[in-house]
């Protein structure tokens, strides 16, 4: 006899997220009939949202690595993209003023249980009320979630960087810092000369000169 063994979905989302939000996460997978993943990590995004499309349903994943309060926030952002599309499907943008008043109402239970810290939740609040914050690069909230991460051996964001230093990134490449702009900075790599421009939040890794 085959025994089938069902996964304690509370529980799984608990070792991601704080667990007091487990358990309304988990009913949401339920209630939207979500197909939710916990994904490798993904450089250049925190989690996804894939509408129903070709025999497949909704679909979110969220990077297994991020801290538990920017676990929640990525997966509440996605549920509200999610929710949006029921609404509306393709006719509104898809960080708009419909899926900004979803993402602050489905944030509410989150907040009304205090599962934030102060200064996480002032950051989300003060992300929903800037209609200029586009998603989650809001860059005041991701430092607000980043401050929470475990510290990282010599990982280092390239704001904190002086002019000239000498930097390499994941993929081996090598940098130097030039300048900033008005948003980003200014780097050329070494090898090319190349000139790329970077988030102030990018981690990389000091190198000697």
């Amino acid at each position: 006899m085959i025994q089938e063994v069902k996964l304690d979905k509370v529980k799984v989302l608990a070792q991601y997220l704080p667990a007091e939000a487990a358990p309304l996460i988990s009913r949401w997978i339920d209630y939207f009939v979500c197909e939710f993943k916990v994904s490798r990590n993904r450089n250049s995004k925190f989690g996804d949202y894939r509408h129903p499309y070709g025999g497949k349903g909704h679909r979110i994943s969220v990077n297994y690595d991020l801290n538990p309060y920017a676990f929640l926030v990525t997966t509440v952002h996605e549920f509200a993209h999610l929710h949006t599309w029921n609404e509306h499907k393709h006719r509104v943008k898809p960080h708009g003023s419909e899926w900004k008043a979803n993402f602050k109402q489905m944030m509410q239970p989150f907040f009304e249980k205090d599962i934030f810290p102060p200064d996480v939740k002032k950051a989300i609040v003060s992300y929903l009320d800037n209609p200029a914050a586009s998603s989650c690069s809001d860059l005041n909230l991701y430092r607000s979630l980043r401050s929470y991460d475990a510290p990282k051996a010599a990982v280092i964001t390239v704001e904190k960087l002086s002019a000239g230093a000498v930097f390499k990134i994941k993929d081996g490449r090598v940098f130097r810092l030039e300048e900033r702009l008005r948003k980003r900075y200014r780097c050329v790599e070494v090898s090319s000369k190349r000139v790329y421009l970077f988030s102030p939040v990018a981690e990389v890794e000091l190198v000697e000169d």
